[in-house]
């Protein structure tokens, strides 16, 4: 299996975003169980996007958040983006935008 390459159709490919304050990660605990408050946005190489609900990767105090695909989730190949956006009582954060590779199967 190719190391860290992320291919067309994968299912359960585990991406992790942390929300960040210039280099520190922020404490995110607070923002509330429902999946409305956290969610990682996935931009395809069409442009089309992608908005999913994301998880805390512990409880929240590390800033991170999580997203694992389904079926369907990955269907272009190409420089795929991603950010995670949280809300806060009635405030909205982004983290920095990421990109990553999607390859082709035979």
């Amino acid at each position: 299996m190719p190391k860290n390459e992320i291919r067309i159709s994968d299912i359960g490919t585990k991406f992790l975003v942390t929300m960040k304050d210039d280099s520190s990660a922020v404490d995110i605990s607070g923002t509330g169980a429902t999946a409305a408050n956290k969610r990682i946005i996935f931009k395809k190489p069409s442009g089309s996007t992608m908005d999913k609900a994301a998880s805390f990767n512990t409880d929240g105090t590390d800033g991170k958040l999580y997203y694992t695909t389904v079926s369907g989730d990955l269907d272009e190949d190409g420089i795929w983006k991603m950010q995670a956006k949280i809300i806060i009582s009635d405030q909205t954060f982004h983290s920095d935008i990421h990109t990553f590779k999607v390859h082709r199967n035979l």
